[in-house]
């Protein structure tokens, strides 16, 4: 976080108000004591205009398997909702490739959209969800595909236990 912050040239007062967070939270963040939410690290990718895996996920080696039900989820504050980053954004590339877990309950809404020209892609794995921009969510079955504007507010809701989906986040 700190080296993200540092390049962006950044104070952390500065990154706060950005990214319009505790300034103790992001101090907390950059020693390693604290433990974000989803909606925290979106945050800070919009106000770093990072990837959400470059404050995640350390270099990976060439070749790399995640088994089903592996990987570092991130959990939301919001709703019954996590995604685990599976692929990070490479160098020259501008995409991060993640597993999402979802249980009905509360949709996962994202209120702060994604940098201009972002689009989310979505590929049902398991269960029903509805996804996609506010005003014209669509529902989803296995296998089912939708791509949409992440610049825009959209949702994520499951409407079976154990929804599963793959996401690519495509910034341009």
């Amino acid at each position: 976080m700190r080296r993200e912050r540092e390049r962006a040239g950044l104070s952390l007062t500065e990154l706060a108000r950005r990214a319009r967070l505790a300034k103790s939270t992001l101090s907390q963040l950059e020693s390693g004591t604290g433990n974000p939410s989803v909606e925290t690290l979106w945050a800070l990718s919009l106000a770093l205009e990072v990837p959400f895996s470059r404050l995640v996920e350390p270099p990976q080696p060439s070749v790399r398997v995640i088994r089903a039900g592996e990987g570092p989820y991130t959990r939301s504050e919001e709703a019954p909702y996590e995604v685990a980053l599976l692929s990070p954004c490479p160098p020259g590339a501008r995409r991060d490739l993640f597993r999402v877990v979802a249980e009905p309950g509360a949709p996962r809404l994202t209120t702060t959209p994604h940098q201009a020209g972002v689009r989310e892609h979505v590929v049902l794995s398991s269960g029903r969800a509805r996804v996609g921009p506010l005003d014209a969510a669509v529902e989803l079955a296995p296998g089912d595909y939708v791509v949409y504007p992440g610049d825009t507010r959209h949702v994520f809701e499951a409407l079976e236990p154990d929804t599963t989906a793959v996401m690519i986040i495509e910034q341009t």
